[in-house]
């Protein structure tokens, strides 16, 4: 499996791949930290959601980030197997982020009434140590697992990240730190960063 994967990973097309991957991706992860400080000291507007009026209210942190971490581990032991994927994954999340941070910069919002603050200890580390409260549309939570359902190699696979998805979108909205909108929207983004990350990356593959 080790020699399989050395020869996959060393064929001039992947390389190409890598580099068209992990150059759109590493200015986004430098630059999206940057970015949600600044939103977060801007102010927005508050939205009415008949629907979160509807939700009881519960803090649901543990249950949201042992879904998402725990999904992000699992996502990365398989995809490192299929470097196709994972590069595909890589591009699908910049192309995310850069959209997200699109229309957060055109939607600016504040919380919705009744948020309990998602401390989220990846995004407070790398970023201001700030807890994040208007980074609201469309859900990043939410989008990624949707990813990793999309460039998951099994139907199996597929299920499991697509539930994850819907656990933590029911969640984040029970916990009232997004608007149902943000939810609702971020599958459709996130199909829409794949498609367009499998397009970038059979160009980018072609002799």
């Amino acid at each position: 499996m080790l020699a399989h994967l050395r020869e996959s990973w060393s064929s001039e097309h992947l390389r190409r791949n890598a580099w068209l991957s992990f150059g759109l991706l590493l200015p986004v992860l430098f630059i999206l930290p940057r970015f949600l400080d600044f939103v977060e000291h801007r102010p927005g507007v508050t939205l009415p959601d008949p629907l979160l009026g509807l939700l009881p209210t519960s803090d649901l942190t543990w249950l949201i980030f042992g879904c998402i971490y725990g999904a992000i581990v699992v996502a990365v032991t398989i995809l490192l197997r299929r470097p196709e994927s994972f590069l595909l994954a890589a591009r699908t999340y910049a192309l995310m982020a850069i959209v997200r941070m699109m229309a957060m910069w055109l939607v600016p919002l504040d919380p919705p009434p009744g948020m309990i603050a998602l401390k989220d200890p990846f995004v407070e580390f790398f970023g201001s140590g700030v807890t994040l409260t208007r980074d609201l549309f469309f859900s990043g939570h939410t989008s990624t697992l949707v990813m990793f359902a999309l460039v998951m190699p099994s139907r199996g696979w597929k299920t499991l990240f697509a539930l994850l998805a819907a656990i933590v979108g029911t969640s984040v909205l029970i916990q009232h730190v997004h608007y149902s909108i943000d939810v609702l929207a971020a599958p459709f983004f996130a199909f829409g960063a794949f498609a367009l990350a499998r397009v970038i990356g059979f160009a980018g593959g072609r002799n």
